[in-house]
């Protein structure tokens, strides 16, 4: 899995080394190396959303190569002084329901895996709980799953992330709450708040 986040970011930054010497005039080109300099180092924390959201290797990555395209393609848009890392969420959320979108007219489809997972190594209790976590995860739904990501893998603010997601404040706390709550049964880790323990 390493390498193929490794592999992610190469191609990645050779499109963005690219783009600074094809796309931009000379005069700027000192800003612009800045700039896509941050843009190579937030690259693995796209990837990871990407792979949060899409739950597919493939599909994640290039969700990150769209998102990163586009990005470059509108990067006149962005303003210095702003939050370079929520602008290419942004991106990424929104190019990532378009795919969703896009799916639902076009109607999925379903590839099934021939391959057997590996063998158990020896953290296999830190895997296996691993695993159930990333099964209760995938039981929220959508407008759930999301908020849980952006702040509890990503650990953005509740506020950037109803920026990020363009939501109220509020919807984005109770989504977060009540996906927790959800994790905490579905995970077997802790009661729910409703239920009483007796002793």
């Amino acid at each position: 899995m390493e390498s193929n986040m490794n592999c992610t970011v190469a191609r990645a930054e050779r499109s963005i080394d690219l783009s600074v010497t094809q796309s931009r005039a000379p005069q700027r080109g000192a800003v612009d190396r800045d700039l896509y300099r941050e843009i190579q180092a937030l690259i693995p924390r796209l990837t990871r959303y990407a792979r949060a959201l899409t739950r597919d290797l493939i599909n994640a990555d290039d969700l990150v190569q769209e998102s990163l395209a586009r990005a470059l393609a509108k990067v006149h848009l962005w303003h210095d002084g702003t939050d370079l890392r929520a602008w290419l969420f942004t991106i990424l959320h929104h190019q990532h329901v378009s795919q969703i979108r896009r799916a639902a007219r076009e109607g999925s489809s379903v590839e099934l895996s021939d391959r057997e997972g590996p063998p158990l190594e020896p953290k296999q209790g830190q895997r296996l709980e691993l695993r159930d976590l990333e099964r209760a995860i995938d039981k929220l739904p959508d407008g759930q799953r999301t908020a849980i990501l952006l702040v509890g893998l990503e650990e953005i603010s509740y506020e950037e992330a109803a920026a990020r997601l363009n939501l109220p404040l509020g919807t984005v706390r109770s989504r977060v709450s009540r996906g927790r709550e959800a994790l905490r049964i579905l995970t077997d880790r802790l009661p729910s708040r409703t239920e009483t323990v007796v002793h």
